[in-house]
């Protein structure tokens, strides 16, 4: 996968958010506030643009690093790992480890 730059990132979002805007009939997007249901101001766009595309960089840059935490196995199943891999000399840990960083490697 290319790795996309935050100026592709907010022209997608920008697309994403246009297509919301647009979606039923053109009612365009809505928030609550006290005073009750307000439609977004052009400044509230132009935010929600902001914000999607630094979330879509942010999951480029770090998501594998997410996704590795979530699948490597607890501290304490390493260790012992480490350990049965010591006595039988056998490679369970670093093949675990292995695993995990091909399944979920770093963008290029």
């Amino acid at each position: 996968m290319a790795i996309k730059t935050l100026e592709q990132f907010t022209a997608e979002a920008q697309t994403e958010i246009d297509a919301i805007k647009t979606a039923n009939g053109g009612d365009g997007l809505f928030k609550s506030t006290p005073e009750g249901r307000v439609e977004y101001s052009d400044a509230d766009y132009s935010q929600a643009v902001t914000d999607s595309a630094n979330r879509k960089l942010d999951e480029q840059d770090n998501g594998y690093k997410w996704a590795r935490e979530l699948a490597y196995p607890s501290i304490g199943d390493q260790l012992d790992m480490q350990y049965h891999d010591a006595v039988n000399g056998t490679t369970t840990w670093k093949d675990a480890i292995a695993k995990v960083k091909s399944d979920n490697p770093k963008p290029s």
